[in-house]
């Protein structure tokens, strides 16, 4: 298992270092910030699995961050204040936390919340995928997974090769939301080879263009810039 990122938010030199003195004991990669400036800086460069944030930063709420960009990344987050108001805890719940945690916090507890939220989205994943039928509709295409056929709104079709259809099939399953290169290459290579490693942008470029859509204006798979990709049209079943 690949080791994942924790990015801590949180401007209290000591409680920050204490958060990620006993994550990176337990095994996890941790980046820290002071601000959110910082810390939005450094999602453009790299996507981490999981976020921990304090909401009163020197430089703003930190609500805002996560309803506007951590929200948009889809990326699982605890929260973690000295905000311990009823209504506080609801509103960061509200706006896209996955856990709320009121300061002071015992520091196993959160490095066991961490895993407990990360094993839950890794369990989330297979779901949506298995959920799928194999005749599916999205925008003006429609493709059948047990034959492997994509067919267009001008009754035009064509066969998926294997790997087309296994990556088209990744981005159906998780509609609406920003898959990392990493997330997609384990939602791809369920074979475990390695091969779509060396290619994924050149793989995702090839299925573009099967389906008529174009990097510089999509309208199906959207480039997050720092992020990964997200298949946008909404995706139904072929009743």
């Amino acid at each position: 298992m690949n080791q994942k990122l924790i990015y801590i938010l949180e401007d209290d030199a000591d409680v920050r270092a204490l958060y990620a003195r006993e994550l990176t004991a337990q095994k996890f990669a941790v980046q820290a910030f002071d601000t959110i400036k910082s810390f939005d800086a450094a999602l453009l460069d790299q996507t981490p699995d999981l976020c921990i944030l304090d909401l009163s930063l020197p430089d703003g709420d930190a609500l805002m961050l996560l309803r506007d960009t951590v929200g948009q990344l889809n990326i699982p987050t605890i929260v973690v204040s000295g905000r311990g108001a009823l209504g506080d805890r609801v509103l960061g719940l509200d706006f896209g936390a996955d856990d709320y945690l009121v300061k002071p916090v015992n520091t196993i507890e959160l490095a066991a919340r961490a895993r407990s939220l990360l094993r839950r989205v890794e369990k989330a994943q297979p779901r949506a995928n298995a959920s799928l039928g194999d005749k599916l509709k999205f925008g003006d295409w429609q493709v059948d997974f047990s034959t492997f056929e994509l067919s267009y709104k001008d009754g035009s079709s064509e066969i998926l090769s294997a790997a087309d259809a296994r990556l088209l099939k990744a981005f159906l399953g998780m509609p609406g939301k920003v898959l990392s290169r990493e997330q997609l290459m384990d939602l791809y290579d369920q074979d475990g080879d390695g091969s779509f490693d060396r290619s994924i942008d050149a793989q995702v470029s090839r299925l573009r263009k099967k389906l008529k859509d174009t990097a510089k204006n999509p309208k199906l798979i959207r480039t997050v810039y720092g992020a990964g990709y997200m298949f946008t049209p909404q995706v139904e079943p072929v009743v």
